[in-house]
């Protein structure tokens, strides 16, 4: 098996979905702490011209883009896994959740934690508008099934679940949706499970 380097930072959300896969796939992997100044580095722009994170090396392919990432470890590593069904209508109802992970997740919980704890030059109250709108609909949906996508784990409940896991950091309670905060366990409890570093609940404005 070639050897597989992952960039990021401990903080980062998109990171962490991508390291708790391969965790969960049992592939040894190399993780490279990659701070703001390295991904401006010319070193760092040859493996990803966009200077994001995470970026994957596996051998001589490099890929960036977290959700790109996971499809490719699974299609790779674990093809008849659970992970990434070929059912047309399960593949779908992953690519639907890790559509919403790039969009609602990432524009609502995802940017109130970047704004509350980075200072990030981001909209807080259009960050809020989308939660708000958002986690009725993602706890209805999770009212009635236990995963987001299919009967078990797929890519699309590693990409979901990081920022919405610690929504509280950017000052959004979960308190009202059991739904979401059961499934919250139920990642949790996932063989290969690790948490993010915890960072301080914004004080109440």
């Amino acid at each position: 098996m070639s050897k597989i380097k992952l960039y990021g930072t401990s903080l980062s959300g998109h990171a962490h979905r991508v390291a708790l896969l391969l965790r969960m796939l049992e592939l040894p992997y190399e993780w490279v702490e990659t701070p703001a100044e390295v991904r401006q580095s010319a070193n760092f722009r040859r493996i990803n011209p966009f200077g994001q994170i995470p970026a994957l090396q596996d051998g001589e392919l490099t890929l960036a883009d977290s959700n790109a990432i996971l499809v490719y470890l699974v299609k790779r590593y674990a093809p008849d896994s659970h992970w990434l069904p070929e059912q047309p209508l399960a593949a779908a109802q992953v690519q639907e959740w890790l559509s919403k992970a790039a969009g609602e997740v990432r524009y609502g919980p995802a940017s109130c934690r970047l704004i509350a704890q980075f200072s990030v030059a981001e909209d807080y109250q259009a960050a809020l508008a989308v939660s708000a709108r958002f986690l009725p609909q993602m706890e209805q949906h999770l009212s009635e099934r236990r995963f987001l996508a299919t009967d078990a784990a797929t890519i699309a409940d590693l990409a979901c679940y990081s920022y919405v896991a610690v929504a509280a950091e950017g000052g959004i309670s979960l308190a009202a949706y059991p739904a979401i905060r059961r499934w919250i366990a139920r990642i949790a409890g996932l063989p290969g499970f690790f948490a993010m570093p915890a960072l301080p609940e914004p004080a109440a404005s």
